[in-house]
């Protein structure tokens, strides 16, 4: 039996392909060309002259110490996010305590409360701990805004692993610390990656807590470094788009290597 074309689900996904591809191809367009040749063309023109400049005006305004102080912030955001969660997760699926109960409640609850509402009360506590302007600053207040949703992911994968799986280690004489490292995190990896990567994002992309929590020049993340190519008096966007491509390639790069874990992770499949 031959199988009709879907010529409407075929141009919806022409379409839809379009919308995605055309920012992309202006983002890189603007990037290899000069700032005066984008002036007179226009944004839309075929660039007719390309160039490594942008780039190079992007590395000489400090990008690459931004780079570094990013990751700096993802990274430990990353490992405080996971230390944190796994163990809370864990101790909320397994424990029969109404404490537990409570605890994934407020969790729960946290997903309703936006940084922005709590910004004024995160800025006191971190200059009462004398954190002002430091990287610390911004991974704590990260940390704290990641834990709800990588708690409530965590606990539904730790759910979906038998209890038979649990009695039998105990029935081996494994302890909860046991059970929790040979157990949980192999079944679980796939949940364990995709709030990493859920985590490292929010870490990558962060913009609220830099820029209030922070005001050196040599503690920018790149987020806050991309301001150097808007001024009074205009924006330097070739410039700005490369800043862009450079901070999105990691991102890029770690989704490609982990798409596999992520995707089930959100599936909800857990470790199975």
């Amino acid at each position: 039996m031959t199988r009709r074309p879907n010529w409407v689900a075929g141009g919806l996904s022409c379409v839809w392909l379009a919308v995605v591809l055309l920012p992309l191809w202006l983002m890189v367009s603007w990037s290899v060309q000069l700032r005066q040749d984008y002036l007179d063309q226009g944004p839309f023109d075929f660039p007719r002259a390309f160039t490594a400049k942008n780039l190079g005006d992007v590395l000489s305004s400090g990008f690459g110490d931004y780079l570094v102080n990013t990751a700096i912030v993802t990274v430990f955001s990353v490992v405080l996010t996971l230390a944190l969660a796994l163990p809370a997760a864990y101790a909320i699926v397994r424990s029969r305590a109404w404490l537990a109960t409570a605890s994934f409640r407020v969790f729960l609850l946290g997903l309703a409360i936006p940084a922005q509402a709590t910004i004024i009360p995160v800025y006191w506590l971190i200059t009462r701990l004398e954190l002002y302007d430091t990287l610390t600053a911004i991974v704590l207040p990260t940390v704290a805004f990641g834990l709800p949703l990588a708690v409530l992911v965590l606990a539904g994968s730790l759910r979906d692993v038998s209890r038979d799986l649990y009695e039998a280690m105990t029935l081996d004489g494994a302890g909860p610390f046991l059970v929790f490292v040979k157990l949980v995190l192999p079944l679980c990896r796939a949940s364990v990656t995709t709030v990493g990567i859920y985590t490292g994002l929010n870490a990558w992309n962060g913009f609220l807590f830099p820029l209030i929590l922070t005001q050196s020049d040599e503690l920018r993340v790149m987020t806050l470094g991309l301001w150097n190519f808007q001024s009074e008096f205009g924006v330097n966007t070739p410039a700005l788009m490369t800043g862009v491509l450079l901070s999105a390639l990691p991102v890029l790069v770690l989704y490609i290597l982990a798409r596999r874990w992520l995707v089930a992770g959100l599936a909800g499949v857990g470790g199975k």
